[in-house]
Parts: structure tokens; C-alpha cells; sequence
């Protein structure tokens, strides 16, 4: 499986959320064409989130179809059941939600322990307090940007001093700050100056009509 290096990046990582799910391998493989750094799957569980979309056995269908990593979002309830699962299945790095752990520090834990690099989600509503306890265990965070269940959704503007917040938080740490929700060429910018380094983009990345990698491409121009 590919190794997921820290890097002061930036890296995109299209979501396949909003891909053809009929096709998803054939846009796995023009995807690593296009340039994408990583591969973003949402997992729901249509419990923890309003939507149901892929497991284990559609991961590991697919980790044939990349060589680039699988960063594996996991909005289910009661992660810790599955995580042996997914990163079996071919998932390099696992995040979990806040919200959904009764025990975090123990989760970020046995993920580790996989082999997998271990991240964290917070929710819009979620305070970046939730994140102190686990900043030196933790690989990555990722910022919700919008209500997490679907796709194409508007960016919330005050994860900009989310993001920023928890750059400050974390200070010389090697985490990685991603952002998932309504991120776009429009505003990918303004993402990355707050302290992002690692962009999740699928309504943008898939429905551009000019193909993926031009918007991929899009996504890393330089800030300022």
C-alpha cells in the first residue's frame, strides 16, 4: 500500500462522493492521470449521517484500480468495529469523527496500530477544543466545511478561523490540516492561506466539464 508522507503540500484529494459510481474505477485511474495526490472515500453509514454509500469490499475492488493512497473518511457510528476492515480493504489513512468516538485516544490508537496514519474530523458545530487531548497522537485533521451526508453542498465560511484556529493549535506537529466540503478553484486559495494543506474536492472535480485536470491543477495555484 502506498505510505502517506507529511508534506507541507499542497495535495488534492478528489472525493469520489460525487464520482459515477458505475464507474469508479475508470475514474480512479484518470484521476492519478490527472494528478490527484490521494483518493478521498466517504464512508456513511446512513445512521451517523443522513446517506449510505460504500464498505470494505468496494474498497478493496478499487485499491486494485490506484496506486495513489486511500484517505477513507469514515462517518459511521461506532468506527472502532471496522477500522481492522477497511484498512484491510486497502485504506492507507483512517479518520474518525469526534462525535462518533466515546473513546477517541483509544481509536486514534488502533489505528495506528494497523499501519494506517490515524485522523480526526470535527463537524461544523464541533469546537477545536475536542482536538487537544489528541494532537500528539494524531496524524491528521480534517475540517468539515460543510454538514457532513452529502455532496455539492455550499462552503461554510467560518471554518477559515477554524482552520486558522487549529493551525495555531498544532504548531510545529506534522499533521495534516484537510478540508472537505464546497471546496473549489473559487475558494481553494483562501482554504489553503487559513492553514489547509490538503484540499477534498468532488462536486468541483467531477462535474467540471472541462475534465479533472484542469481543476486539479486549479486547486494548487499558488496563494496571493
Amino acid at each position: 500500500m502506498p505510505d502517506i508522507l507529511y508534506s507541507a503540500a499542497p495535495l488534492v484529494a478528489p472525493s469520489i462522493l460525487s464520482a459515477d459510481f458505475a464507474h469508479l474505477a475508470d475514474a480512479l485511474v484518470e484521476l492519478e492521470s490527472a494528478g490527484a495526490d490521494w483518493i478521498h472515500v466517504d464512508v456513511m453509514d446512513g445512521h451517523f449521517v443522513p446517506n449510505l454509500t460504500l464498505g470494505p469490499p468496494v474498497i478493496e475492488c478499487l485499491r486494485n484500480a490506484s496506486n495513489l493512497p486511500f484517505d477513507v473518511h469514515l462517518m459511521i457510528e461506532r468506527p472502532e468495529l471496522s477500522i481492522a476492515d477497511y484498512r484491510a480493504a486497502g485504506a492507507d489513512s483512517i479518520t474518525v469523527h469526534t462525535e462518533a468516538c466515546t473513546h477517541l485516544n483509544r481509536v486514534i490508537h488502533q489505528i495506528k496500530e494497523t499501519g494506517a496514519r490515524a485522523g480526526v474530523s470535527l463537524n461544523p458545530a464541533t469546537p477545536i477544543s475536542a482536538l487537544e487531548e489528541v494532537l500528539d497522537i494524531v496524524d491528521l485533521i480534517l475540517v468539515m466545511s460543510v454538514n457532513p451526508g452529502f455532496g455539492g453542498q455550499s462552503f461554510i465560511e467560518s471554518s477559515l478561523d477554524k482552520i486558522a484556529r487549529i493551525k495555531q493549535m498544532i504548531g510545529t506537529r506534522p499533521i495534516f490540516i484537510e478540508v472537505d466540503g464546497g471546496i473549489s478553484p473559487k475558494n481553494a486559495a483562501q482554504v489553503r492561506q487559513a492553514g489547509a494543506q490538503v484540499l477534498v474536492s468532488g462536486s468541483a472535480v467531477f462535474h467540471a466539464k472541462t475534465g479533472f485536470k484542469p481543476v486539479i491543477d486549479a486547486l494548487r495555484q499558488p496563494c496571493g
